[in-house]
């Protein structure tokens, strides 16, 4: 698709005039998505354990949802700035809509705990035991594991001049206890505030010699403090002891222009995280009036902020629990991701294969092995000369990073791009950052003012007396335990040109200057948002020229306005436009004379969709690119993000394949968006069920039976 592509100039957000109408709330949008995921959980066809898993998701989604997004409104209210969006809603508007829909899906999710999952875990003999319903030998044993592992690292505070109300750590676990008496000097002290340590575990399984043969007993750590609460109070009467948590802003603000070294600078930045401004209150239902009046006013909050909640106050502690229990019939039946057909005997000289002809791996359902193969085989190889890859998020434990690590020490030149800034990351990316530098390796923190987002890693290899590269770039992170939970597209390749356009990239980022042309490759922040209008504005003048067009797009999430704009005009032209889309849409389908041709789905399932790829007919060329990238503002002018082409046919239709034409066959797991932002399921059509995951599981899995 040639014909479409522009020049390196770096191109910029324009502000085209948007009708307000056309257009659908991003906050809100998010919350639409929390509904699919938490229907889930309601759905009795998924296995009991997994269900619960969806809800703690969706406990933990609306966690970071209040830290950043959420807690981005309460600040646009207090500065009083106008709504920045392109449907025109204001922060008050939108905060008031947010809160209603926000306490609207909390109560759902307490009433799906209490009335639906736990009676199922109970009909499987799974319980989660209320202190009423202890054994005597049950709890002999709580008050052993009271004294034993809690009393010695509680500390209750009371609450008088010279113990002020505590600083409460963001999202943690604290109890407001209500007090009666005097203490052993005399005071009158009326509350006190006690915080569990991060170290306990707030569900305890009961040993199973304490449980009735064949049953599996838990208990919340709340009821262990509820129980012996009294212990703490020695004298005093306890009249009421209640769980709360309190959410933060936990947004990070470095001014990156203006330090001199990023990573100290963030250093001193995280510890702050966990005390922002706070911009929710969780309290159990049962707190007293006084009480939650008395915890809002310390934590500066509305009555608008108060979840009143009949259960654990965070059940994102509830995630242990499915991996804790041994029943496999009540998950996801296991799988071996299955290999490419070039990979399939485990080559032991990857470099040979991949010279042969490109790579495409579709995680997970094939395995990310190829990958760290990649790099450990590059790490030990003696004709290897360099290795640079981009790590934006990695995790704690990362064979590749290892990898590195061994490769820097055998005297490779290795080049780390760490993105410091990758939110609730920054912390893993420091301690890698520092562990290379240590060894030898150059690290380089990408772009003042753009995250790197881009996937990509290169090893140059001396062979027959020149220099040869390779490359691997992705849709999705280098981080071993996503890979086998998110849909992704991985290609290894030594396409000259594609290997020349990656190296250029890694030039801008550890270097100064103007890049040279990409030849291959769409960049952000410089061509790929005008390649993408580029063409879908293609299909448009082909439409308007009788031609047959076709676009299909998959992503996380659509919200560039120009973007929408731009298919929009493609819809009125007459292109037919599929648009796959997991999360949040600004774009409204089906709206006459507007959007009639434009189908919006999401689809929610047992991996989370991730992989970003998007296709145009171009008049029968099938133009075929996977990307880093969404398309939102921020993917398209504020980060590094790469789209690639997949060049050869037989792996073009692969992906057309595998990542579109399954997807949009399914009727299991797909959403239909309407135009006024609602989803609801795709009708079966009365043949057999498709489910695109599953498919894709019989598809490219291995072993279906193991692990």
């Amino acid at each position: 698709m040639a014909s479409t592509l522009v020049g390196q100039a770096p191109a910029a957000a324009t502000a085209p005039r948007h009708i307000p109408a056309h257009f659908l709330n991003r906050e809100l949008g998010i919350l639409e998505f929390q509904r699919r995921v938490l229907a889930q959980a309601e759905d009795e066809r998924v296995p009991v354990l997994e269900r619960l898993r969806f809800l703690c998701i969706v406990s933990s989604n609306l966690d970071e949802f209040f830290e950043i997004r959420l807690a981005g409104l309460k600040e646009q209210i207090k500065m009083g700035l106008p709504g920045s969006g392109p449907d025109g809603m204001t922060p008050r508007e939108t905060f008031a809509q947010v809160s209603r829909i926000a306490h609207e899906l909390v109560e759902r999710q307490y009433r799906l705990l209490n009335e639906a999952l736990l009676p199922a875990l109970e009909r499987e003999r799974i319980r989660f035991l209320r202190r009423a319903e202890l054994t005597e030998a049950q709890r002999a044993w709580v008050r052993e594991y009271f004294f034993r592992e809690m009393l010695p690292v509680l500390t209750p505070i009371g609450l008088d001049p010279a113990h002020p109300f505590p600083r409460v750590f963001n999202k943690s676990l604290n109890f407001a206890v209500e007090l009666e008496g005097r203490d052993a000097f005399g005071r009158d002290a009326r509350a006190a505030i006690v915080q569990a340590p991060r170290i306990l575990p707030r569900v305890i399984r009961v040993p199973d010699e304490l449980a009735p043969a064949g049953e599996i007993d838990f208990v919340f750590l709340t009821s262990i403090l509820h129980s012996h609460v009294d212990e703490l109070f020695a004298g005093m009467q306890v009249r009421g002891c209640y769980q709360f948590r309190v959410t933060r802003n936990s947004d990070l603000f470095v001014e990156e222009e203006d330090v001199k070294d990023l990573r100290l600078a963030l250093q001193g930045e995280l510890p702050q995280r966990h005390f922002g401004d706070a911009v929710r209150l969780e309290v159990a239902d049962d707190c007293s009036p006084g009480m939650t009046e008395f915890l809002l006013q310390q934590f500066e909050l509305e009555a608008a902020d108060l979840y009143r909640v009949n259960g654990p106050v965070n059940l994102v502690r509830l995630m242990p629990v499915p991996d804790s229990v041994s029943r496999e019939e009540l998950r996801y039946r296991p799988f071996g991701p299955g290999f490419p057909a070039e990979l399939a005997k485990r080559p032991a000289d990857l470099f040979a294969v991949i010279r042969r002809r490109d790579i495409l791996m579709h995680h997970p359902f094939q395995s990310f092995a190829p990958v760290a193969n990649f790099v450990e085989q590059a790490a030990d190889d003696p004709d290897v000369l360099a290795i640079k890859q981009t790590v934006y998020r990695t995790g704690t434990d990362s064979v590749l990073m290892e990898s590195l690590l061994r490769a820097a020490r055998n005297g490779k030149e290795v080049t780390a791009v760490v993105e410091l800034m990758a939110r609730f990351d920054e912390e893993a990316n420091i301690n890698w950052a520092a562990r290379l530098e240590e060894v030898g390796a150059h690290v380089v923190y990408g772009v003042v003012g753009h995250k790197t987002h881009a996937k990509m890693l290169m090893v140059v290899r001396r062979e027959e007396g020149r220099l040869r590269r390779y490359v691997h770039l992705g849709t999705g992170n280098y981080h071993p335990r996503t890979a086998r939970l998110y849909t992704d597209f991985g290609l290894l390749t030594a396409d000259e040109q594609m290997c020349a356009d990656v190296n250029e990239v890694f030039v801008q980022l550890t270097s100064l200057g103007r890049g040279a042309k990409l030849e291959r490759l769409w960049q952000s922040p410089f061509t790929l948002h005008a390649n993408v209008v580029a063409a879908i504005r293609n299909e448009a003048r082909l439409a308007e020229a009788g031609k047959t067009t076709r676009i299909i797009a998959k992503m996380n999430a659509l919200l560039e306005p120009e973007i929408v704009e731009a298919l929009y005009a493609a819809s009125q032209a007459g292109v037919p436009i599929d648009l796959i889309v997991r999360g949040v849409c600004a774009l409204r389908p089906g709206v006459a004379g507007l959007s009639e041709n434009i189908r919006v789905r999401s689809i929610v399932g047992r991996f989370l969709e991730h992989h970003r790829i998007f296709y145009f007919r171009n008049d029968g060329r099938d133009d075929v690119y996977l990307s880093s990238a969404d398309w939102m503002d921020r993917n398209f002018f504020r980060r590094i993000e790469l789209c690639f082409p997949v060049l050869d046919g037989a792996l073009k239709e692969r992906v057309i394949a595998e990542g579109l034409e399954t997807y949009l066959a399914d009727d299991v797991r797909a959403w239909e968006m309407g135009p006024d932002g609602a989803y609801t399921r795709r009708p079966a059509d009365g043949g057999e069920a498709r489910d695109a995951q599953e498919v894709l599981l019989a598809m490219l899995a291995g072993n279906t039976a193991t692990t």
